[in-house]
């Protein structure tokens, strides 16, 4: 009763005219975001950061969701039109979203996907606002050596499920968890991998590092990248048939559990949930050879996917501090610029933000819905845009983006030297997005590990022999070993075996 009485509260304070017109307004720069190719959901927020700092808590966290939201929504636009991902989270849009354009039916697939955006990201705020206030009175008996294993769990699932080669994505994991550690440290403030450098000291900022990774490496990779006519001469009506919902009503279900589930798993992010969405779908259809020729049920399996993973990643990441994605991530530092500290004590310190943060979300699948029925005809125009003209406007907001956190002329460097090595490793296919948690999970990594040494007085057995954290350490063993072919080899009979007795 106590949660409905805040979550009421919370929706009445957003009830106002600025908040509406900040939703409205973010969200369709959000959308317009996802709709060019090559930008990101983590670029907006990341530059959202900058422009907002000056404003008022709740304002600004509203303004960085409602990117987040439009951004995932709006990438969908360019997968139908232009089979080409607006965000990665869209990828698997293109095989069906695609196919139906070309039949003629890009309207139609515009309306399912708005259908499955709306309807998994609706789901997955009812999944933020349940197991939000649980998770974080659960994480209240974590200590240091539990946090410890959180940290490395997260760097290990984000290499394990991102790529064809854990190997990379575990190396990327590693090589942001060692940036993280440049600079003073946080207990004694001692400088560490500086060389005397006083800008080093400073450590290697997040909002510079991650613009760097998604933005200029972003701008990057689409001048060197073909251009694509857009099928835009078949746009049919786009508002969502009511049979294609009920139809599909098991399948929306699923993929909204499913987006959950992946988006609260540190550092997987929505382009996995989507994949997995699309998959399970694929599995339990009728007709799953109609799958990436234009099935309805694959292209609101995959965007109900990806949309519901945004709440499931803003779970962790306020109630642990363990961020399930890229932009949650960026998201979860604006919060701590804006004073909010998220983890364990958020429910105790501020509760009512848990519940301020599900009417954000509520606000923003509302405004995607309108601008997605309302302004289809409007929003196509911003593909036609040339890439000329948007590339320098974006270098110019990841500059000025960079420099506007901390001013200073350093991060503008940083910005320029990670997107150069994430432009050079994107091409080797490192993927970028264990960089980036492994740069946000270091300082908790860090942290975590001496506060427990210095409890156990130098002992490293409390971090295996705890229940909680033997567990977590136990898990974080298994994905490892799975990828041993002859241990996988040895589990998979085994499961097998067992499957087969029941």
């Amino acid at each position: 009763m106590e949660g409905l009485t805040a979550l009421g509260r919370s929706i009445a304070s957003f009830v106002s005219f600025w908040p509406l017109i900040y939703t409205l307004g973010a969200t369709l720069l959000g959308i317009l975001i996802g709709c060019m190719p090559g930008l990101s959901a983590t670029l907006g927020i990341a530059l959202m950061t900058t422009l907002t700092i000056k404003m008022a808590p709740n304002d600004a966290i509203l303004i960085l969701i409602c990117v987040y939201v439009g951004a995932i929504y709006g990438g969908s636009r360019t997968a139908i039109l232009l089979n080409i991902p607006g965000t990665a989270a869209n990828a698997a849009a293109c095989l069906d979203g695609y196919a139906l354009a070309q039949k003629g039916q890009a309207g139609r697939a515009m309306g399912i996907a708005t259908t499955g955006s709306v309807t998994g990201s609706l789901f997955g705020v009812v999944c933020l606002a349940l197991f939000t206030p649980s998770l974080g009175e659960i994480a209240l008996s974590f200590g240091a050596f539990e946090f410890f294993w959180l940290g490395v769990f997260g760097v290990m699932m984000t290499g394990s499920l991102t790529g064809n080669d854990p190997l990379k994505g575990w190396l990327m994991g590693f090589v942001g968890l060692f940036a993280a550690q440049i600079g003073q440290e946080g207990i004694h403030a001692f400088n560490r991998f500086t060389f005397g450098n006083n800008d080093l000291a400073g450590g290697i900022s997040l909002i510079p590092a991650l613009i760097g990774a998604f933005g200029f490496a972003e701008i990057l990779t689409v001048l060197t990248a073909p251009t694509v006519k857009p099928v835009v001469n078949s746009v049919d009506s786009v508002m969502p048939r009511i049979g294609d919902v009920l139809r599909y009503w098991k399948t929306i279900l699923r993929s909204g559990v499913i987006g959950v589930y992946v988006g609260i798993l540190p550092g997987v992010g929505e382009d996995m949930a989507a994949w997995s969405s699309y998959a399970a779908a694929k599995r339990a259809s009728k007709e799953p050879e109609q799958f990436g020729k234009g099935s309805i049920e694959g292209l609101i399996a995959a965007e109900t996917g990806d949309n519901a993973s945004i709440p499931g990643g803003i779970i962790p990441a306020l109630a642990l501090a363990i961020p399930g994605s890229a932009p949650a991530a960026v998201l979860m530092a604006a919060m701590i610029i804006h004073g909010v500290q998220p983890g364990p004590m958020l429910m105790v310190n501020q509760p009512q933000f848990v519940y301020d943060v599900v009417t954000m979300t509520l606000f923003a699948t509302l405004a995607i819905l309108f601008f997605g029925l309302f302004m289809v005809r409007p929003l196509l125009k911003i593909i036609m845009v040339p890439r000329s003209i948007i590339m320098p406007v974006i270098f110019v907001l990841c500059t000025v983006g960079s420099f506007s956190i901390a001013s200073r002329l350093f991060d503008v460097w940083i910005m320029l030297a990670v997107g150069l090595c994430g432009f050079v490793l994107r091409k080797l296919n490192y993927p970028m997005a264990p960089f980036v948690l492994g740069l946000v999970l270091g300082d908790i990594v860090d942290k975590s590990l001496r506060r427990g040494l210095v409890l156990s007085d130098g002992s490293l057995a409390p971090f295996f022999t705890r229940p909680i954290s033997a567990v977590i350490f136990a898990i974080v063993l298994f994905t490892v070993l799975m990828y041993v072919p002859s241990f996988n080899r040895i589990v998979t009979a085994g499961w097998a075996r067992l499957w087969g007795r029941t």
